[in-house]
């Protein structure tokens, strides 16, 4: 979270084991008009996100947040030792339920989300 408030979003983390099916991201950030909801694990080498955990980000961006796909984002994120990684999740993936079971990042993935260069705030916000 912190990261990300450095890089210039508004972020907070939901600070709730969220083992239930409630559609619960462990973090929630905006930047402009940008809304994000993040799975975060913490892992050596690799981290697993179940179907289900990624299912949790789309209904809650789906649910809760009245704007249009194209500002909502399902990101599913690793931090393995010093690096972070982001991969954002299609959000066609979902509506075609083509989620995978299981979707993994490796410490060699590169990831398709750079924090520092993705979706820029708009002038004035």
């Amino acid at each position: 979270m912190k990261l990300l408030q450095k890089k210039g979003y508004n972020a907070v983390r939901v600070p709730v084991s969220n083992p239930s099916l409630n559609p619960l991201p462990d973090v929630i950030a905006r930047r402009g008009q940008h809304l994000y909801a993040f799975e975060v694990k913490n892992a050596s080498y690799y981290a697993y996100f179940p179907k289900g955990q990624i299912d949790k980000l789309f209904r809650f961006l789906d649910q809760f947040i009245p704007s249009g796909k194209e500002y909502k984002h399902a990101v599913i994120t690793a931090h393995l030792g010093k690096r972070w990684l982001f991969k954002e999740i299609n959000w066609s993936d979902w509506e075609n339920n083509k989620l995978p079971d299981k979707a993994r990042i490796l410490k060699r993935d590169r990831g398709n989300l750079n924090i520092d260069t993705s979706y820029p705030p708009a002038q004035g916000m």
